[in-house]
């Protein structure tokens, strides 16, 4: 079997591949919801939502991780600090403490590639990205389904357990609820 490779989001056709939304006017993914002001998110359509993903693959650090399998695109990650997502004013997702975190708050794998270890291999490329650009901390906001299926479009955000099997830590419950499932903080200290 091959390896899965996790690399920065730097190219954007990569990440549109991923995260790009099926219908090209779509007012929707390219996961920039967390990422960007509300109102920015609700008027960008068709065009500029790819305008402004392709913007942010070229910025430092880039939006997120992709792990690549035989040289192609197969899972996204988002990953950035926390203080400049809406994530650092999100009043349904609490702050542990002051620490300068990274969030990881979105992963995706395409259909035909899945329960390869993929989503794994995500969030421990993941981890190891934020650990190398200094990041004291990871954090992620899965559901806590204790097993329950997940409808798939809402399980974008992970589960405890995928969390759980990389080393992170719950830290805290949260006021947010998707798909009827409570999501929960959790935790992995890189000090």
């Amino acid at each position: 079997m091959s390896a899965i490779e996790v690399v920065p989001a730097t190219g954007f056709d990569d990440v549109a591949t991923l995260v790009g939304p099926k219908k090209p006017t779509s007012n929707v993914c390219f996961c920039l919801s967390y990422r960007i002001g509300s109102k920015e998110n609700v008027a960008l359509r068709g065009p500029a939502r790819a305008d402004r993903m392709r913007e942010l693959c070229r910025l430092d650090p880039p939006p997120g991780v992709i792990a690549r399998l035989d040289d192609e695109p197969v899972g996204w990650a988002a990953l950035h600090p926390r203080r400049e997502t809406s994530f650092a004013r999100n009043r349904l997702i609490p702050h542990v403490d002051d620490l300068d975190v990274w969030s990881l708050w979105c992963i995706r794998v395409r259909p035909g590639h899945r329960r390869q270890g993929i989503s794994h291999a995500l969030v421990s490329g993941a981890v190891a990205y934020a650990k190398k650009r200094g990041a004291p901390a990871v954090e992620a906001y899965p559901v806590d389904n204790d097993g329950a299926t997940v409808n798939l479009t809402m399980a974008y955000v992970g589960t405890r357990k995928l969390f759980e099997d990389a080393g992170f830590e719950k830290a805290a419950d949260t006021g947010s609820v998707l798909d009827g499932f409570p999501r929960v903080l959790m935790r992995l200290d890189l000090r």
